[in-house]
C-alpha cells in the first residue's frame, strides 16, 4: 500500500509498504479520511516521533474491510472513527477512568502505525461506529472537537449566560466557541494573530473578535477561557481575560518555556482565577462522553465542521504540504485533510 512515512524531522517519503493484516481482536480499516493536527507539525517536522521510522496521522475515519480472529458487533464496510490512544488499562489512571493520563499508553501516529496511509489495523475496542449518513469528513474530526469539549469541562464547564472566550482559533479553538455557544454562553470572545482564522471563528459564532496585538476592552473579562495556541503570550493574556472567579483552561502545547508578568500572576492571585491544564479528550467508559457526544452532534449538525477544512488532498501531495508547512511562512491554512 501507499503510506507517508516519516524517517526523520522533515523527511516524510511516499513509499510502497507491506499492507497490515489484522490479528486477534482487530479490523483493517481502509482510510477514508485523515487530518492533519496541530500537534503533526513539530512531530514531523521538528521534534520527531516516540520512534521512526512511522506512519503518522491520528485524526482519521475509515471503512471495515476485514475482521481478524474474535470480532463482533460490526459489519463489513461500517464506517468508524478511531479514538487514537490505546490506554493500559491497568495503571492506576485507567483504573479510575482517567485514561487521557495513562502511564503506559499507545498511540496512533506516534507510537505505532497511524492513518496517513490506505489501510491501517485497530482494535475492537478503539472503534466508534459512524451513524448512518455521517460525512467522513466529519467523523476524522472528531478528536479535535472532542479535545475541544474535554477542556471545557476541566474548568468546569459553561453556564446559561456565561462569557466565554478562545484564544488561538485553529479547528480547536473553532470548535471550543461552538461547544460554549451549545452550553449557553450569551456570547463568546475570539482572538488570534491572524485575520483570516478570525473569520473563521465568526462563521463558528464568535460575537467579538480581536487580533491579538489589540486591546481588549475592560468590559468583556470572561468566565471561561479556553488557551489553544500554546503561545506564551496568548498563555499571559488568557489570565489576564480572566473575569473574577474565572475558570482558565489550556490546551495549547508551548514549545519554550512560559514566563509570566507580575501583573498577571496579580491578576490570578487577587480575583482568585482557577488554572486548569487539559490534556487529549477521554473519559470513561473509554473513550468517554466526549467523543460519544461529539460524535452526535457532528452527526447530526448541531456542530459546524466543513467550513474549517481549506485543503483537501491526496496522500501522494503529503510531503509536499509538510513541506510547505515548513518552510512558508504565509501559507493559510486550517484544517488539511488527506483522502488516502
Amino acid at each position: 500500500m501507499r503510506a507517508a512515512v516519516l524517517h526523520t524531522p522533515g523527511d516524510i517519503r511516499l513509499e510502497d509498504v507491506a499492507k497490515p493484516a489484522p490479528g486477534p481482536g482487530e479490523v483493517l480499516l481502509r482510510v477514508d479520511a485523515v487530518g492533519v493536527c496541530g500537534s503533526d507539525l513539530p512531530r514531523m517536522l521538528i521534534k520527531g516521533a516516540h520512534k521512526m521510522p512511522i506512519i503518522c496521522g491520528h485524526e482519521f475515519s475509515g471503512r471495515i474491510e476485514e475482521f481478524g480472529e474474535g470480532v463482533s458487533g460490526y459489519a463489513l464496510g461500517d464506517l468508524v472513527t478511531v479514538p487514537p490512544m490505546l490506554p493500559c488499562g491497568t495503571c492506576d489512571q485507567c483504573a479510575t477512568g482517567n485514561f487521557s493520563r495513562c502511564r503506559n499508553y499507545d498511540y496512533f501516529g506516534s507510537r505505532r502505525d497511524g492513518a496517513y496511509a490506505e489501510w491501517v489495523c485497530a482494535p475492537v475496542e478503539n472503534l466508534l461506529k459512524v451513524p448512518e449518513g455521517c460525512d467522513p469528513r466529519a467523523a476524522a474530526m472528531v478528536d479535535p472537537a472532542s479535545i475541544a469539549l474535554h477542556a471545557i469541562w476541566k474548568a468546569g464547564g459553561v453556564r446559561m449566560g456565561d462569557r466565554g472566550a478562545v484564544i488561538g482559533c485553529g479547528p480547536i479553538g473553532l470548535f471550543a466557541i461552538q461547544w460554549m455557544l451549545l452550553m449557553g454562553a450569551r456570547e463568546v470572545v475570539a482572538i488570534d494573530v491572524s485575520e483570516e482564522k478570525l473569520d473563521l471563528a465568526r462563521q463558528a459564532g464568535a460575537t467579538h473578535t480581536f487580533l491579538s496585538s489589540a486591546e481588549l476592552p475592560k468590559d468583556l473579562l470572561s468566565d471561561v477561557i479556553v488557551e489553544a495556541a500554546g503561545h506564551p503570550s496568548s498563555i499571559e493574556a488568557a489570565v489576564r481575560l480572566a473575569a473574577p472567579g474565572g475558570h482558565v483552561v489550556f490546551i495549547g502545547i508551548p514549545v519554550g518555556e512560559v514566563p509570566i508578568s507580575n501583573a498577571a500572576f496579580q491578576h490570578f492571585l487577587r480575583q482568585e482565577v482557577s488554572l486548569h491544564g487539559s490534556w487529549n479528550s477521554f473519559g470513561a467508559p473509554y473513550p468517554g462522553p466526549q467523543w460519544t457526544v461529539t460524535l452526535d452532534k457532528l452527526a447530526s449538525g448541531a456542530l459546524k465542521w466543513e467550513f474549517m477544512i481549506t485543503h483537501e488532498l491526496g496522500l501522494e501531495e503529503l510531503p509536499g504540504v509538510f513541506e510547505r508547512l515548513r518552510t512558508d511562512r504565509s501559507f493559510f491554512f486550517s484544517k488539511i485533510m488527506f483522502r488516502p
